[in-house]
């Protein structure tokens, strides 16, 4: 993919598109609607984006204009070099890729305006209707430059690297590099079109079904009836009835649609199955890790270091958790509880801006003055609105525009942290963006660094503020909480795919089938401090990765304990310079691999005890809560 998104909501495609409506909200209550307050008390004006950057709108003549241009360029191009490209020269070759690259980017940005309008009001008919017309007429497009990567990629690695005498070719070697991972999988030229073309009939149009399915539904909890994200907000309340209450309403509104889940689920599983033995993959994930440029068994070694680490980490945590709530065991909706005595005050949106805004330029000037820009410009989406997609993304379209941000700020700390977080994906696209949009895109194992490192950031700034020991303890709590969300909770999740893709390929796996591999994963990732209720076993159903991205979910891991080292690093003060090294880092996009953006900072993902490494940071803090008790 030539540029990457958020991949909290992304599966990678060959243009940039959004699964929009990934736990999109449908009806809310006026109370969950409510934004946060401003610094006077009143209610504050939350930011809106303004996607006239892109196009004027739906129905911009300007729009039309660029797919008809789309349509000619690409046929063009397929009359121009289809058949030519082992005969060609470097330069010839590198004029193609330059105008193939001046296509994809019109594509792009074609998407990234329709996936953004579905995302900001799923519940529009004409949204939805305006999306898919634009996924099929893109679709049939980019079926004129298929050929162009099947074929650079049937040259043999000799006839190529003869090629790359040629300056201008050069340029393109890390694109090329990662084209050519997948060389080994490459189908012939009329199975790859037929799979492009059907695409719109098939993962997407089941994509779509979910999306829709959870757009619009309500959740009936305690005579309200509550969006998925507004009954899910839920689960953090400080009140314990409210959280069972939520609970409650979750479990009986996915469970009445638990048949309809499966069957997206079963059919998603068995065409990657389909797909992937037509391809030659070893297992499941390895499309996955080729698509993060990132080696199986690196992704085993992290997977097996966090498994390994459940009792120092979420088992430890949670039993201090269940005594910190006065109960002898959890439940699942006290997961998310917030501690007694905890600061439930709510965060003015300005307030939230200055925090981030002030921890990044703590580190880095540079770093702030390009997060500003997205406060200075309308490039976020932080209001709570009925129709929009829940949780929160950053989403680079190209880079000839500017990425756009969708939050739901609730003001809480966690909307604080998670404000930092997609600034610092928006900061990495904008600075990665130089590189262009074949070469910009990160693998979504890096993708997560700079956001994940904003998040540190802000942590450590508010941690380093803090005096009175109760809130520093509150304030630590939080953390382990979201590293454990990050960390253990996605790896569980990983855990369950691999267990259930494994398992479809014997047959068809009922709904309840399916709870059980659920309830499986959570209880050895949790922990005995939780007592698990029956209904728990349906919430597998709610989690778009599941159907978005398969087995994109250890990306969270990966950049956590990642950035859990590099911060390790730049405490340490061992490394000259580790501030424009960081930024090189940025810069680079999708032009060097994990191995060459870590070497300046002494540390090797390849290693165990890189892992080792992240994970002690996540136990050293749960050290200090237990000092503290």
């Amino acid at each position: 993919m030539p540029y990457m998104q958020d991949v909290t909501q992304i599966e990678p495609v060959p243009y940039p598109t959004l699964a929009a409506a990934q736990g999109a909200v449908g009806r809310e209550s006026v109370r969950a609607l409510r934004s946060p307050l401003d610094s006077t008390g009143g209610e504050a004006e939350l930011p809106a984006w303004d996607l006239s950057d892109l196009f004027a709108g739906t129905e911009d003549p300007a729009l039309a204009a660029a797919l008809d241009q789309a349509a000619a360029d690409s046929r063009a191009f397929q009359g121009k070099y289809a058949g030519t490209l082992a005969g060609a020269s470097g330069d010839t070759l590198a004029e193609a890729i330059a105008a193939y690259e001046r296509v994809e980017e019109v594509l792009g940005r074609i998407m990234s305006f329709g996936s953004l309008i579905f995302a900001g009001d799923a519940l529009k008919p004409e949204n939805g209707r305006f999306y898919q017309t634009l996924q099929e007429r893109v679709t049939t497009i980019s079926s004129d430059l298929l050929f162009f990567t099947l074929e650079l990629n049937r040259l043999e690695d000799a006839v190529l690297e003869k090629k790359f005498s040629s300056k201008a070719l050069a340029r393109w070697r890390p694109w090329l590099r990662d084209l050519r991972v997948f060389r080994p999988h490459q189908l012939a030229d009329d199975l790859e079109k037929l799979l492009h073309e059907k695409e719109v009939t098939g993962r997407s149009a089941w994509n779509r079904l979910f999306d829709e399915t959870i757009a619009t539904m309500t959740v009936p909890v305690a005579g309200e009836e509550l969006t998925v994200s507004a009954a899910l907000n839920q689960l953090s309340d400080s009140d314990r009835a409210k959280r069972a209450a939520a609970a409650e309403g979750v479990s009986e509104a996915f469970s009445s649609r638990s048949r309809l889940f499966s069957l997206i689920t079963n059919t998603l599983a068995k065409d990657k199955e389909i797909i992937d033995n037509w391809r030659h993959y070893p297992r499941p994930g390895s499309y996955r890790n080729r698509s993060n440029m990132v080696e199986d068994e690196v992704v085993d070694a992290l997977v097996a270091a966090v498994v390994e680490s459940f009792p120092r980490l979420s088992h430890r945590y949670y039993a201090m958790k269940a005594k910190w709530l006065g109960l002898e065991k959890l439940k699942h909706w006290d997961r998310n509880a917030p501690l007694p005595n905890e600061d439930d005050r709510t965060i003015p949106w300005p307030e939230a801006v200055q925090q981030v805004l002030g921890s990044y330029a703590s580190f880095s000037p540079r770093l702030a003055e390009v997060g500003k820009r997205f406060f200075d410009s309308p490039w976020i989406d932080a209001g709570l609105r009925p129709g929009k997609a829940s949780g929160a993304f950053a989403h680079p379209t190209v880079p000839s525009a500017h990425p756009y941000l969708l939050l739901n700020y609730h003001g809480k700390a966690r909307d604080v942290m998670t404000l930092a977080h997609e600034l610092g994906h928006g900061v990495h696209q904008v600075m990665a963006a130089e590189q262009g949009y074949l070469l910009s895109g990160t693998p979504l194992t890096l993708a997560e660094t700079a956001s994940v490192f904003g998040e540190m950031l802000t942590f450590r700034g508010l941690l380093e503020a803090e005096k009175d020991p109760k809130r520093r303890r509150l304030l630590l709590a939080g953390k382990v909480e979201d590293m454990l969300n990050t960390v253990v909770r996605q790896i569980a999740f990983y855990r369950f795919e691999t267990l259930l893709h494994d398992e479809r390929r014997k047959g068809e796996i009922s709904a309840d089938r399916i709870g059980e591999i659920w309830m499986q994963v959570q209880t050895e990732s949790l922990g005995p401090a939780f007592d698990f209720t029956p209904d728990y076993s349906v919430y597998w159903a709610y989690i778009p990765h599941f159907v978005h991205s398969p087995f994109y979910v250890y990306a969270y891991a990966f950049g956590d304990c990642l950035v859990n080292a590099l911060y390790g690093v730049f405490q340490e003060g061992g490394i000259p310079d580790f501030e424009q090294k960081y930024l090189d880092l940025l810069k680079a996009g999708g032009t060097l691999r994990h191995k060459e953006l870590l070497a300046p900072f002494g540390l090797d993902a390849s290693n165990p005890a890189f892992w080792r490494k992240g994970l002690d940071v996540i136990a050293g803090f749960i050290d200090e809560l237990e000092a503290a008790e």
